[in-house]
């Protein structure tokens, strides 16, 4: 008749079961992120990250048998809607100049709630006394916070870039600075 109580436990294998499935679109994610950037070093840290991702992949599975849970995902609709909107967004700025400024900023937003997911972790992990764990879930968050700080840097120059052809607020005279660079 009464339910059983949910615990911290609980929690944490319903997150990490969420981040396993998060991470896993974020792969594929960053893949149509890399073919759709145009700035080298913009397609440069998606290549970086999509590799570093598979590896965090790997990580949550091991967390998995740490914990003695199987490795199971469940929907993250959190990442469902990021990465939704990165599509949407790479239609609506296709070819336009501020494209890899947009695509940037949707990148963030997917570190971002991998950083707040995986600091969560981590937290609970020790808490839990998942010292193993808690070690892996660090090393992945130290990697989603410099991917984070490497996006700021890359966005900064693509931010420029991007409002070269606005003709707000300027002299009136729109640059018209295309996508495509001449050869």
């Amino acid at each position: 008749m009464a339910n059983k109580q949910k615990t911290l436990h609980d929690a944490f294998y319903e997150t990490l079961k969420d981040v396993y499935y998060a991470e896993k679109q974020s792969v594929r994610a960053l893949k149509k992120a890399t073919k759709a950037a145009e700035h080298e070093e913009l397609r440069q840290a998606f290549e970086t990250h999509a590799e570093e991702s598979a590896n965090q992949v790997e990580r949550l599975q091991q967390i998995f048998e740490i914990i003695g849970k199987p490795a199971r995902a469940k929907t993250c609709e959190a990442m469902q809607g990021l990465t939704s909107e990165m599509e949407e967004d790479l239609e609506d700025f296709e070819d336009s100049p501020a494209a890899d400024a947009v695509l940037a900023a949707c990148a963030q937003a997917v570190e971002h709630y991998e950083i707040a997911r995986y600091g969560t972790l981590k937290t609970w992990a020790s808490q839990l006394g998942y010292a193993d764990a808690a070690k892996l879930l660090d090393e992945t968050l130290q990697e989603e916070k410099k991917t984070d700080q490497l996006l700021t840097q890359i966005a900064e120059s693509l931010n420029a870039e991007g409002s070269d052809g606005a003709d707000e607020g300027g002299d009136g005279e729109a640059k018209g600075k295309g996508r495509r660079k001449a050869a």
